[in-house]
């Protein structure tokens, strides 16, 4: 064989090669491009749900489990009040002092939270409670309960307090407010009566007189109150609730109080 005959044989086997090298990088350039595509759908899907989802709902604005703090058990703000003992504090926050706090814990609430079941959609009304598995133990979910009856404050507010996610808060304020209106009705110092027998009124009305001379008869005083709330999404409570002069919404209530 010649000297030409081999190197034009060694340039053929070159060239095959060489395109056999360009079919793999076309073969790998085009399952790269497919992969690039895919992601990119799938990124686009993503966002185009996301979209849809706030179009959907524009004014449900809420924090997840990622923006909160990871252990409402543990570190949280309320968990800092609490500690603290401080009764400015607790009657800035809840409206009760230290002492009333823990009278109401011990007089039934402690007791109905750890040992009633939380009503849930997705559980047996009648299975047994677990308050190991709770958030909130009976203290944080008083605490929870009285911030949000004593303030006009967000349902968001009250997720990054005690590091809730949404329904979780809605759950535990819903099922805290029924327990604490059944145990306040059943606590003496916490009913609302009229004095009973002669006696008694005369007792009251000595007290008043003795500070208002002229007030000869009367045993209590009264007072109006405007407690704010939320915007409800009701129209007529809305309507009900609103105060045109003062353009907020509020509960009008007429509280009477004994001299004692």
């Amino acid at each position: 064989m010649s000297s030409l005959a081999l190197m034009d044989d060694v340039y053929l086997l070159h060239v095959l090669q060489q395109m056999e090298e360009d079919k793999d990088q076309v073969e790998n350039d085009l399952v790269e491009g497919a992969i690039a595509t895919a992601a990119l759908i799938t990124l686009a899907a993503e966002e185009a749900r996301q979209i849809r989802a706030e179009q959907h709902h524009p004014n449900c604005l809420y924090l997840c489990r990622a923006q909160l703090l990871p252990d409402p058990c543990t570190g949280t703000p309320w968990q800092v009040l609490y500690n603290s003992r401080n009764n400015r504090a607790y009657i800035t926050t809840m409206g009760f002092d230290v002492q009333t706090f823990e009278f109401i814990l011990d007089s039934g609430f402690e007791s109905a939270w750890s040992w009633t079941t939380i009503p849930r959609p997705d559980t047996s009304a009648t299975g047994a409670p677990r308050p190991g598995g709770r958030s909130l133990d009976a203290a944080g979910a008083l605490d929870l309960v009285l911030h949000y009856l004593n303030s006009t404050m967000q349902e968001i507010s009250l997720q990054q307090i005690f590091a809730l996610i949404p329904s979780t808060v809605s759950r535990y304020v819903t099922f805290g407010l029924k327990i604490l209106l059944e145990v306040l009705c059943k606590m003496d110092d916490a009913r609302i009566t009229y004095p009973h027998g002669v006696e008694e009124f005369e007792e009251l009305n000595e007290l008043i007189v003795a500070r208002h001379p002229r007030l000869t008869g009367a045993f209590a005083s009264i007072d109006g109150l405007k407690l704010p709330v939320q915007t409800s999404a009701n129209k007529e409570i809305e309507n009900a609730t609103y105060n045109r002069w003062l353009s907020e919404h509020f509960i009008s209530l007429v509280l009477a109080f004994s001299p004692k």
